[in-house]
């Protein structure tokens, strides 16, 4: 016999539609930048490996990490220090750790819908209750505040926010992130921001929520800025009290982060060169992507103001695990939107952490099967 939790949750769609393609598929599916990490931070990796940190080190992670990281968000909290960042094994470990700190069953978690695939989940094993809102294209995918008012009970205790998101590449202004702390202040609600896209944005900087409200806890990750999403390497930052209680639940998910990982994204951050060459190359691929979307019938876009993916809406008469399934048959690699939520239905959510040549083939097939939908009437 299984455990009740294991029956309440599901392999997310996104790893179900990557492991079900047919060899040589144009991948438009996948979450990660197709760059290498920066040549510095590999070489830094082998030394210390060469070098001998291959052991057990500090629970909450290297000492010389950890202030590195507060220092880069003083500007937005003079108060930050060490003692507010764990270096996590990954950002979907932060969010774990974070998730079973602070939920207590039958708590209520807002999670946004459409919405990154492991909110609901880590609320539901920790006997919370997910409670999405929404995010319609009308609005950008920005929070409606009067839904949000709506929606809060006595038994809410927090709200997960994504900003720039996945999978709908929407980034909040200052105005929405004032307007929610706000609201959480106003219903004590604990903020937990996952921000692991802030550096990859093209229109103005993203917003952070740490340093607005003391009851904010943010998750990083080095996997998209540095592209070392194979090394499981990220970062939260919460106010003291809160971190003392999220790194109780990180040491027993995983005793201690990776040492040598920890070595070489600590010379990552010497320098934001290569992340901002990579951004560079996203912007350009963002911009083609939307002007290849445009022409392509049935299908319309909210442009993505960051991360690194499109979310297309279709307008014709079928699901979207039927419209990526199809897509999948001609050799191409789509996300099914409702696999973020149901508002991600007559959605596909498109990667463009792919190659242009790649990109424009797989938009190609994707109006071909559009313009024969259309002449169908379906």
């Amino acid at each position: 016999m299984v455990a009740q939790r294991t029956r309440e949750v599901e392999i997310s769609g996104i790893r179900k539609m990557f492991e079900s393609a047919p060899p040589d598929s144009i991948n438009l599916g996948l979450g990660e930048p197709d760059f290498d990490p920066p040549a510095a931070v590999v070489e830094a990796f082998c030394r210390a490996v060469r070098g001998g940190q291959n052991h057990y080190g500090p629970s909450a992670g290297l000492p010389a990490l950890r202030d590195r990281i507060a220092e880069r968000y003083v500007d937005r909290e003079p108060g930050t220090g060490r003692e507010n960042v764990i270096v996590t094994g990954s950002g979907s470990e932060g969010l774990m750790a974070t998730a079973l700190a602070l939920y207590d069953p039958g708590d209520e978690v807002l999670v946004p819908n459409p919405g990154f695939v492991l909110y609901g989940p880590h609320a539901r094993l920790a006997g919370a209750v997910p409670v999405p809102y929404s995010l319609s294209a009308s609005d950008g995918y920005l929070p409606d505040l009067a839904e949000l008012e709506r929606l809060v009970t006595p038994r809410t205790s927090t709200i997960v926010v994504n900003s720039p998101s996945n999978p709908t590449g929407a980034v909040f202004p200052k105005s929405v992130v004032d307007r929610i702390v706000a609201f959480a202040d106003r219903h004590e609600l604990t903020i937990v921001s996952d921000e692991v896209y802030e550096p990859i944005v093209y229109d103005g900087p993203a917003t952070s929520f740490w340093g607005r409200s003391d009851r904010a806890i943010v998750v990083n990750s080095f996997s998209k800025m540095l592209a070392t999403t194979g090394w499981r390497i990220g970062y939260l930052l919460a106010p003291r009290p809160l971190a003392v209680e999220i790194f109780k639940m990180h040491y027993h998910i995983m005793a201690c982060p990776s040492t040598p990982a920890q070595a070489a994204v600590l010379v990552g951050l010497e320098s934001d060169a290569a992340t901002k060459r990579m951004v560079r190359e996203f912007r350009a691929r963002r911009d083609l992507v939307a002007r290849l979307l445009a022409k392509v019938p049935g299908v319309s876009l909210v442009r993505p103001g960051g991360a690194f993916y499109a979310f297309p809406r279709f307008s014709w008469e079928r699901s979207s695990q039927d419209v990526a399934g199809a897509l999948l048959g001609r050799g191409v690699i789509t996300t099914p939107g409702d696999a973020f939520g149901s508002l991600g239905a007559s959605h596909l959510r498109l990667s463009f952490a792919a190659s242009r040549r790649n990109l424009r083939r797989g938009i190609s097939i994707l109006a071909e099967y559009a313009r024969e939908v259309e002449g169908a009437g379906a």
